[in-house]
């Protein structure tokens, strides 16, 4: 494919010649065409408030009207890949308009994380479907950060917009990022300096994880060199309050009524919005018909989805990445363009199975043939590391000791990651982590026959602290025969939110507490030989800021102190991981 490169020097208007690709941007071509592509840079976009937004245009050069692509991104408009898109489009039939957000890049105004996303993005809506080269119908694509400029506007239904690809979009920001259940990852801050001022800023310097250890960890973007203002802001709203409920848009989505492709990967960090979005939309849309249109596709990809067959140490096969610019385009065709294509008419969900390595189509999510087993934990009292005693079945406990270990904020639990934002995590090995007192590890029988565990996970602990705030950390593995300790997902209980995001509540130390730890979900088939292992800790750091026990202001505590961790399982305590068993065809 000829390449351009968008230089502001370069005269305002271009044509160029374009071919479609063979190559990873392959699809069915749209008819007629394909298209010469002509491009314009920097095309101001008016906003409400008198703000104008930086676009760049890519269009088929020719006259006609066509449906227009909207893709609003933090990480500068005119990137080779946004180039790449926009060709791509063009090609097949299409305007592209990729824009810079309020405030980044050539854009006017002060960014601010989502503030101003809804109404600009409305807006941008209006201006692309009320050109001369539109013909009134518009879609929006992209993933993360431009995932959420997409559905901060859907719930407003623009009269103009026609579709959705929904890619890797975080849920409200206090569900997941930047807090999660009132724990913040402080790997966060490489995301706010790396968007701060208008251009890209580079972290690559920076001694992130050094940095991480920072108390109070309101003070690591000082530490680091930089005011960041949201940054601070999120510590000062520590409960859900008017400033959160301000920045949601999942309440608001139930509105929408376009049809939304939504998209993900199983080790994607942010997957609870992709699920949740799905799933709310089929059961509680406002428009019935807008239940129709929603499909699903989660890969065996982490935040930056269909790059390659293998993940950290795990190859998931030759079938691991899709045509994702064909799947876009036929989504497009037929929402847009009222193209018979039989994207309708096709399963709404296709999920890759784990382990087997292989896709496959649903009629829904979660399946409706999921059996929810409880897996209990039971030991003598020693489940500490995975050379303790510590295992995993289906049958309820009875009287058996309690597990006990110290977390101390001084030395917490690793979790296994690069230092920056983009990609938390993925199939590593925890085998090392297991090896630490503070972790205990309860390990289920080598499988006799394959299980398929596809769907929500949730573990119940029963527990309690001689601290007045801590952390529960609930993750489940898969064991190989080798003994290669595979993550596959992880979730979080800050004590004080044990009972809701609206109000702290801290704890009696050494009082029972039951605590409902979402794991978010996981589709793998374990084979022969596989064991299902559950780990317990108290930290998994930096995923997860640590909790200094001391239940003072989270971020503004300067130092902390070590907490005795109990973890009960007896007849009265049965503290279990839910598992989702899909049960295996004849």
């Amino acid at each position: 494919m000829s390449s351009v490169t968008p230089l502001r020097a370069l005269p305002h208007l271009l044509a160029i010649a374009v071919a479609a690709s063979a190559g990873t941007l392959a699809a069915q071509d749209a008819q007629p065409g394909p298209f010469t592509v002509r491009a314009e840079f920097d095309v101001r976009v008016p906003m409400r408030d008198g703000v104008t937004l930086s676009a760049d245009v890519y269009r088929p050069d020719t006259t006609g009207r066509f449906p227009v692509i909207v893709e609003r991104t933090p990480y500068d408009n005119s990137r080779p890949a946004r180039l790449e898109i926009g060709k791509f489009l063009a090609t097949h039939g299409y305007v592209y308009v990729t824009q810079d957000v309020r405030g980044r890049g050539d854009s006017d105004g002060a960014f601010y994380p989502l503030r101003f996303e809804a109404a600009d993005g409305y807006d941008t809506q209006t201006w692309a479907g009320t050109q001369p080269w539109s013909n009134g119908t518009v879609g929006t694509t992209g993933s993360s950060y431009m995932g959420w400029t997409q559905v901060y506007t859907a719930g407003l239904n623009n009269p103009h917009l026609g579709a959705l690809v929904s890619v890797v979009t975080p849920p409200d920001p206090v569900r997941n990022f930047p807090f999660q259940f009132g724990t913040i990852s402080p790997t966060t801050v490489s995301w706010v300096i790396t968007v701060s001022g208008r251009t890209l800023q580079d972290i690559s310097q920076l001694d992130l994880e050094s940095a991480y250890r920072t108390l109070p960890l309101r003070e690591l973007d000082r530490v680091l060199g930089w005011h960041l203002q949201p940054w601070r802001d999120w510590f000062d709203h520590p409960t859900l309050d008017r400033y959160w409920q301000e920045l949601a848009y999942q309440d608001r989505l139930l509105e929408a009524r376009a049809p939304i492709l939504h998209v993900s990967g199983w080790y994607d960090d942010v997957l609870v919005g992709t699920l949740e979005n799905y799933v709310t939309m089929v059961t509680s849309a406002v428009d019935t018909a807008a239940r129709r249109k929603q499909h699903l596709l989660i890969g065996p990809w982490g935040h930056r989805i269909n790059t390659g067959r293998q993940l950290g140490p795990i190859d998931f096969g030759p079938d691991a990445t899709v045509d994702f610019a064909g799947i876009q385009l036929r989504w497009f065709d037929h929402w847009l363009k009222g193209i018979d294509n039989g994207v309708d008419a096709e399963p709404p969900v296709r999920i890759f199975v784990m382990g087997e390595n292989r896709w496959r189509d649903e009629r829904e999510w979660p399946l409706a043939r999921t059996q929810y087993v409880n897996y209990y934990v039971h030991s003598a009292g020693g489940a500490n590391t995975a050379a303790g005693d510590g295992t995993l079945d289906t049958t309820r406990p009875d009287t058996e000791p309690a597990d006990r270990y110290r977390y101390d904020p001084a030395d917490p639990v690793p979790f296994i990651t690069e230092p920056g934002y983009s990609q938390l995590g993925g199939p590593d090995d925890y085998r090392p982590i297991e090896a630490r007192q503070d972790v205990l590890v309860f390990t289920a029988a080598a499988q006799e026959e394959p299980l398929e565990v596809c769907g929500p996970v949730r573990a119940v602990l029963y527990a309690a602290s001689s601290a007045r705030d801590t952390d529960w950390i609930a993750r489940i593995v898969d064991v190989h025969p080798d003994g290669f300790a595979q993550r596959l997902v992880e979730g979080v209980v800050r004590a004080r939110f044990r009972h809701g995001l609206d109000e702290e509540r801290l704890l009696t130390p050494g009082r029972v507490e039951r605590y409902s730890i979402d794991l978010w979900a996981t589709c793998i088939v374990l084979a022969p030989g596989h064991r299902l292992r559950l780990e317990i800790a108290s930290s998994a750091f930096p995923r997860f800021d640590r909790n200094l026990n001391t239940g003072g202001p989270i971020g503004w505590e300067p130092e902390g102190v070590p907490a005795d961790q109990t973890v009960y399982h007896d007849r009265d305590h049965p503290s279990h991981l839910i598992v989702p068993v899909v049960p295996r065809a004849p």
